[in-house]
């Protein structure tokens, strides 16, 4: 199935980055505008499967965004992500043709479930991998069990979700920040070493099979390499 395009119109150029590296992680195709003129000029231009507007924005907001939007395509679903709070906000956006509205501070899993919730609801979208083969090793991400030649390990919470990650970005680069924030909530320098430790882990985890291994690629992050 093709890759899912969608469209983030986000001024919080931290906040942003974060949403694109994190869907970009999870197999999405993203784009990023900061603003709803350049947001509108985007979705004129491109085919996208679904939208994520920010309210509070520059030059154009996101409600005025999800309108037009809505007029150019009436089945395009989007979602809106607003620092507001009051009642009549979610309404408008509601009646604004949205199909579903986050509050910020928001968990990016709950982002994640609402999306895949709502690309169920108006086309086919595939359900997360759960299970990953490479080299002599099988990985259940859902039941946090890593096996090789019958024997099987059962992960951590953190070693699963890292290792999840690259496996998901086999034999590409898994960047260090967007893991960190995905799995720890930022990428502080305590959190970093903390990462380190589980990829010592994951490496003894690993040894097993010399055609696998987890490469440090210096000032990037790391890569799940599995030769043929």
């Amino acid at each position: 199935m093709p890759e899912k395009q969608i469209l983030i119109v986000e001024d919080d150029e931290n906040l942003g980055q974060i949403l694109q590296e994190y869907l970009e992680l999870k197999g999405f195709i993203t784009e990023l505008k900061r603003d709803g003129v350049e947001g509108l000029k985007a979705f004129k231009a491109n085919q996208y499967d679904l939208c994520i507007l920010d309210v509070m924005m520059p030059r154009m907001d996101g409600f005025t965004l999800g309108k037009e939007i809505r007029l150019l395509d009436e089945h395009i679903p989007f979602i809106y992500l607003t620092a507001k709070s009051m009642p009549e906000d979610t309404i408008k956006g509601l009646e604004y043709g949205a199909d579903d509205y986050m509050t910020k501070p928001f968990s990016m899993e709950e982002l994640l479930l609402r999306l895949n919730a709502i690309l169920r609801r108006t086309g086919d979208t595939e359900e997360p991998q759960q299970e990953f083969k490479f080299g002599q090793f099988n990985f259940n991400n859902i039941h946090q069990e890593l096996t090789s030649n019958g024997k099987t390990v059962s992960l951590t919470s953190k070693e699963s979700k890292l290792l999840l990650l690259l496996c998901q970005n086999m034999n590409k680069v898994l960047n260090r920040s967007a893991a960190l924030k995905i799995i720890w909530g930022d990428d502080s320098y305590f959190n970093a070493r903390s990462m380190d430790v589980y990829i010592t882990k994951l490496r003894k985890l690993l040894h097993a099979d010399e055609r696998v291994r987890i490469v440090t690629v210096h000032g990037e992050g790391f890569r799940l390499v599995v030769d043929q």
